[in-house]
Formats: structure tokens, C-alpha cells, sequence
């Protein structure tokens, strides 16, 4: 049976696009055997039961670790900057943002968005891994099939630095940390290779092809990269609708043999895909988990979980509930600690952006601040909002969310366009255009791409109204459930208390093919002229 076209099946996708345009903990390490699950129950303050997703917002490509009593979740990013985000947990279950791997997409000029686009280029499936010898976190990844970049820092939060490029192209890889602390990646696609590091991690010391993926099976990539028990394991998916795992008792470069863990599961989210991908972790208590991804588009590529044991052959095998992975599971036994809300309000204090934000690619820096809310001036002229800078985007929570900007447009120039959109290759906003020394609140759909990723509609005005003052809320709700068409209703307020609809039903697509799903980003560009600007007070995620 040949795999299903899909996201993950990336390369040729990404190649014709690009033809046509906390520190100084120490892990406990893995053990052989997975311990049984705690028969008295949970301790106090431990959760009974968890829902599936995990995280119902888009983060796709996982990898995950845990360092002492702390996780940490890893992600795609492509084109938004910074990349490669970082999520922790304390119990698997509850997760906040903690930073980014990749401060800046400093992969040549389009991802500035200048003389061209990097669309669905970028920060791909990579690695998030610590190595307890220098109490330092490594994250890996190539860039467009090209070179492989390993970013380092001594906390999640950062600063973040680039140690190295290396001329190899290592594809969906996986970095594994030895024993020995001797640092190894696995990598590729159907050809699955191993490299080994040499001690500082600066350069590539051997690299050598250990599998090749049987043509029964199709496609495997999406490598993770675990020693367990002293056998080294290559965990790999089908994409979409598989995984497998390779298994060496040998040594990092093999041989290996190879098992399937699931093919064709049913999944947790109803209009979903099969959970596939991301990668496994070890509690400290010495339980098990995989946590992987399920395609749910319009909203993206969301993580779910389930229970890991290991058979006496020493492969895993899925907990799985009446024949389909579970909507819920017994949770891990792990002390709840409080976490930052994935949902809440942003009021932008300090001088910094949160961690929850990306910009739709590289910004200007010196065209936005945060100081008590947060300025952006407008960086482009164009009537393009794809070719616009520094747009700010922030995933959307499933099932259903709405976002609420609070926005001051006083110092709007004519020709300026500012407001929040629900942004992906189908785009629609709702916000101020200001035109004859006058503004107006608009809503604007039809913004979009065609499949190389060039902009094929700019936009029409479907609806517009004259508004008092120079202080606006604008308001977006969406329902990600998986499906296509589904909605997005825009809608405002001249005093936080009322709103109005605006305009009609925006209609969200579910094709795949943009990898991302869609995301409330909030905007400011010119058409005119540049040295208008708007302030940003107040940013609002609810979910029922």
C-alpha cells in the first residue's frame, strides 16, 4: 500500500514551489524497562484523566524531551520568525510557551520578505535535545535541502546562538545524545542515514546510510533518534497514516530491523487525521508516552498522546482504546505545577514580545516597539498583505476561539491599512482603512495564494462603516474543527462592550499543502506612503 500524499511528503512539494518562484538540571537518563503504571492512583494535585489533543493549537512536527522533572516540546515554524518554538510542561499535560531555537530566519534576504517570499520554506521537521556534559540545550534542522544548522543555549528562554553550519543536508532528523555523550543524528527520507558529530558538535565526523525503507512500506521520514536499554531505536513515520520503528542492537549505524507501530488508526478528533510523527519520553517515574500530531485542518497539525509500553522483544507498543487511539487516557502520574495559560490576554507590558507571538517572516526591528502595548509602524507600501512586514501572528485554540484586539489608530496616514486578520494561502481581516484624512472600519476577504505561494488576489472590501474616535476593538471567531468551510465571523466595537458583525462568514480552507494552519495575526502597512502607526493596548485568546 503506498503512503498518502501528504504534508510530510515534503521534498517534492517544496522543491517545485521553489523551481517556480531550565539550565543546569540533569535528565535521568532512559531505563530498559518501562516501569507498570501506578496502581494506588494519582497523588494530590495530580490530574485523573487527560483529553486528546493535548494541545489543540498548531504545532506540528513534534519532538520532545524531558530534562530532570521538566518537558519540553519542540515545533515546525516555516516561514514565521522566530522559529522553532519551545513549549514546557511539568506534568505532559498543562503547557506554556517557554521561547524559540531560531531567533531569527537569517536564511538569506526572502525571508526578510525582501526582492522575494520564503512561504512554506524554512523551519521544517527538526530536533530538540540537552546534553547533560556542558548543561546545554541543542536544537538541529536543516534549511530548504540544503545545510544543516544547530542552534545552542544553556536555557530554553535563551539567549539562543548559532555553534555551527554544517554542509549536510539532514532532513527530519533526530539528535541523539549517547551515553558516552558522544552526540549522533539520524535523518532522511526512505534512505535513512545516521551521523555522527564530533565532540564540540561543530562538524560532521561520519555519516552512513543504515536502512533503506521497504517498498511494501513506502515513505519513512520524521526521524527521532533513542538509545533504550542499550538498543538504539530510529522512530519514523508513514506519512500520513503510520509509524515505525527501527531498531539496532548493535551500535548507532546499525543493523537495524523494523516494526510497525500503528497504520491507519483512528484518531481523537473527529474529521481528523491518524496520530503519526513527533516522538516518545520517559517520565521520571519511568512511564511512557508518544506524542504525536494529528492533521486538523483549517486549524493545523495538533498534538495528542497516548501510553508507551515495551514488549518483551523491546519494542513499543501503543495503548491504544477500543482499536482507535483514545480521546482520553489516565493521566501521567506528575505533580501539577501552574503553567502560563495557552489563552489569556496580552496587554504587551515589558519591552519584549511573549513567546506566543510570531512575525509572518523576519521583521523590521526598528519599525515596531513594546512598551505598555505594542507600535507597529508601518515597514511596507503595498497593497499585498502576504508581502506586508511585520504582520504578528498567533496560532488559533480549538475547537473554537475568538481573538480581540484593542487597537489605536490616531496616527494613521492615508492610504494605511491596520487590523487582525485570520491569516494562511486564504486570508480575510477585519480593521481600519484610513483614506481622506478619514477612517473606516472594513472587512476584507478573497486574499489569496495560488499553489506556488505567489499572491493571486489582494482583496475586496465586502462591508464598511464610519467610526467615532480613534480607538477600536476588532473582534475574530473561529471554528478550526477539522472540515472545509469552516467559519470565521468578524465583528466590532467602538466601546468594548457592544459588537457588531461585519461583513459576511469567512470560509476557511483544510487543504494540506500550506503545511500551517490558520493563524489571527494582527497588521499594519501602508499604500501609500510609510510613517503611519497604530498601537496595539490589548490582545485576547478565549476559548468556551
Amino acid at each position: 500500500m503506498s503512503p498518502l500524499p501528504h504534508p510530510h511528503s515534503r521534498r517534492q512539494v517544496l522543491k517545485a514551489a521553489t523551481s517556480v518562484a531550565a539550565a543546569g538540571a540533569l535528565p535521568i537518563p532512559f531505563t530498559s524497562q518501562a516501569a507498570a503504571p501506578t496502581a494506588a492512583g494519582p497523588r494530590p494535585g495530580v490530574r485523573a484523566t487527560f483529553s486528546n489533543p493535548v494541545v489543540w493549537q498548531d504545532f506540528a512536527d513534534v519532538d520532545i524531551i524531558r530534562v530532570g522533572d521538566t518537558y519540553y516540546l519542540s515545533a515546525s515554524t516555516m516561514h514565521y520568525s522566530p522559529g522553532a518554538p519551545i513549549l514546557r510542561s511539568y506534568n505532559l499535560v498543562d503547557w506554556e510557551f517557554a521561547g524559540h531555537s531560531v531567533p531569527e530566519l537569517d536564511f538569506g534576504p526572502a525571508y526578510d520578505l525582501n526582492g522575494g517570499r520564503a512561504y512554506v520554506k524554512g523551519i521544517w521537521a527538526s530536533s530538540l535535545n540537552y546534553r547533560p556534559s556542558n548543561r546545554t540545550f541543542y536544537w538541529i534542522g536543516c534549511i530548504e535541502f540544503s545545510k544543516s544548522y544547530i542552534y545552542t543555549a544553556s536555557r530554553v528562554e535563551g539567549p539562543w546562538t548559532r555553534l555551527t553550519t554544517i554542509d549536510n543536508a539532514y532532513y527530519d532528523c533526530g539528535l541523539l545524545i549517547d551515553d558516552d555523550d558522544t552526540m549522533y543524528v539520524s535523518y532522511g527520507n526512505t534512505e535513512i542515514s545516521v551521523a555522527q558529530l564530533s565532540a564540540d558538535g561543530k562538524t560532521q565526523v561520519r555519516a552512513q546510510q543504515v536502512f533503506t525503507t521497504p517498498s511494501s512500506v513506502g515513505t519513512l521520514e520524521g526521524s527521532r533518534f533513542y538509545k533504550v536499554g542499550g538498543n538504539y531505536y530510529i522512530f519514523l513515520t508513514r506519512p500520513a497514516n503510520g509509524q515505525y520503528i527501527l531498531k539496532s542492537t548493535g551500535g548507532p549505524f546499525g543493523p537495524y530491523t523494523m516494526q510497525q507501530v500503528l497504520l491507519d488508526l483512528p484518531g481523537p478528533i473527529p474529521g481528523g487525521g491518524v496520530p503519526h510523527q513527533g516522538g516518545l519520553v520517559e517520565t521520571q517515574n519511568g512511564d511512557w508516552y508518544y506524542m504525536a500530531f494529528v492533521d486538523a485542518y483549517p486549524g493545523g497539525r495538533v498534538p495528542a498522546m497516548a501510553p508507551i509500553t515495551w514488549n518483551s522483544g523491546g519494542w513499543p507498543v501503543l495503548k491504544t482504546v477500543d482499536g482507535a487511539w483514545g480521546t482520553s487516557y489516565p493521566a501521567p502520574n506528575l505533580p501539577a505545577r501552574q503553567v502560563t495559560p495557552l489563552v489569556g490576554v496580552d496587554t504587551f507590558d515589558g519591552t519584549s514580545l511573549k513567546p506566543q507571538w510570531e512575525w509572518n517572516h523576519n521583521p523590521d526591528t526598528g519599525r515596531f516597539s513594546v512598551s505598555n502595548g505594542l507600535t507597529l509602524h508601518t515597514a511596507t507600501v503595498t497593497d499585498d498583505l502576504y508581502s506586508a512586514r511585520n504582520t504578528l501572528t498567533h496560532r488559533i485554540q480549538g475547537p473554537t476561539s475568538t481573538a480581540t484586539v484593542v487597537l489605536d489608530h490616531a496616527h494613521m496616514k492615508d492610504g494605511d491599512r491596520a487590523g487582525l486578520a485570520v491569516l494562511r494561502n486564504s486570508s480575510a481581516w477585519i480593521g481600519i482603512k484610513r483614506e481622506g484624512g478619514r477612517a473606516r472600519v472594513c472587512m476584507v476577504d478573497g486574499i489569496t495564494m495560488d499553489s506556488n505561494w505567489n499572491t493571486s488576489g489582494t482583496g475586496t472590501e465586502e462591508a464598511g462603516a464610519a467610526v467615532p474616535g480613534t480607538r477600536i476593538w476588532l473582534r475574530a471567531h473561529a471554528d478550526i474543527r477539522p472540515g472545509s468551510g469552516r467559519p470565521v465571523t468578524f465583528s466590532y466595537s467602538t466601546d468594548g462592550r457592544t459588537f457588531s458583525t461585519l461583513g459576511p462568514t469567512f470560509a476557511m480552507g483544510n487543504a494540506w499543502q500550506f503545511f500551517m494552519g490558520h493563524r489571527y495575526a494582527v497588521f499594519n502597512h501602508a499604500t501609500q506612503a510609510l510613517g503611519g502607526s497604530v498601537k496595539v493596548e490589548r490582545f485576547e485568546l478565549s476559548a468556551p
